[in-house]
């Protein structure tokens, strides 16, 4: 059914013990950030509210949490890009090198390790967010051609399928762009655009296998998100509690930042153990097929935004 070993994966999340416990720092740090400053926001504005009427509280209390909960978000999706840099890609260098056998320090001495080797091959955090993002986008292509390959299948009622397939694969392939970070990283390429080049036309000359795992993935994380944030209803119920005025309604929210963030630091890592696995497996002695490359260069700017960054990189 699928080409990864569960038990492999989770050997690699002992090994990866360093960078396990700094997501959970990171991603529960945010999420306590978040509580405070929602209930901040709450607060002050329960005060505002208690010069005026019950709706008039209600609102401001409700408005006030609002704010300080938007402010946070904001502030964590204004640094992704270092969120990337310190924690996903580090990660995934570490798990690439256990994966081929090699020796790694322990402790703090690991995650130092991994920030050396993507600084190696990434440069700065800019850069690797732009990479990213490239490849995100030709991901997203490779997957349109997917679909549009499915959608001609003389299938009956096939057509009335396509829109939930459709949402289903593009769900599926959400963590696809750490694979091909990781193939930059595993070839040691001092061109970083051009190794993620060859890792995009792998993956798309191997986009079946890729996408049957993806889906059975995509199956196991979102089931064990879905129990995660069914366990902190709870602990949210507790902290919708102590929240000033009616804000029983915030109980869901806080729940599904709990369980973001237990998602981020324990369910993703895991999910990218079992596609590097895959990735490694089905492209194992093949080379980048022309005519895929062609093909991408032809369906998707990005792809050929690649190769021009790619090129620039070797002039320069």
């Amino acid at each position: 059914m699928w080409d990864f070993s569960i038990a492999k994966s989770l050997g690699l999340m002992v090994k990866t013990a360093p960078f396990v416990v700094f997501r959970l720092m990171v991603y529960f740090g945010i999420t306590i950030a978040l509580i405070l400053v929602t209930g901040t926001g709450a607060g002050v504005g329960y005060g505002v509210g208690l010069m005026g009427d019950d709706g008039f509280r209600a609102s401001s209390t409700f408005w006030g949490g609002t704010l300080g909960f938007g402010l946070t978000a904001g502030v964590v999706f204004f640094f992704r890009d270092y969120l990337l840099y310190l924690i996903q890609a580090g990660h995934v260098a570490v798990m690439v090198e256990y994966l081929d056998g090699k020796t790694l320090p322990g402790g703090k001495g690991q995650i130092t390790y991994a920030q050396g080797i993507v600084a190696d091959r990434f440069g700065q955090a800019s850069a690797l967010f732009a990479l990213d993002q490239l490849i995100k986008g030709v991901i997203n292509v490779v997957t349109g051609l997917l679909e549009g390959l499915m959608s001609i299948l003389p299938i009956p009622g096939l057509d009335r399928v396509m829109g939930v397939l459709r949402a289903y694969l593009r769900l599926a392939v959400g963590l696809v762009d750490e694979i091909i970070l990781a193939h930059a990283l595993r070839t040691r390429s001092d061109n970083a655009w051009a190794a993620a080049q060859d890792g995009l036309v792998l993956y798309a000359q191997n986009a079946r296998p890729m996408l049957v795992n993806a889906a059975w993935l995509t199956l196991f994380v979102w089931l064990l998100s879905f129990l995660v944030f069914l366990v902190m209803l709870a602990p949210a119920a507790l902290v919708v509690w102590a929240l000033p005025g009616e804000s029983s309604g915030v109980m869901l929210v806080f729940a599904v930042v709990f369980a973001w963030a237990v998602k981020a630091a324990l369910i993703e890592p895991f999910a990218v153990a079992c596609m590097l696995q895959v990735f490694f497996k089905v492209t194992e002695g093949q080379t980048p097929k022309p005519e895929w490359s062609a093909r991408l260069a032809q369906a998707s700017d990005k792809f050929r935004e690649l190769g021009e960054k790619a090129v620039n990189w070797t002039m320069g």
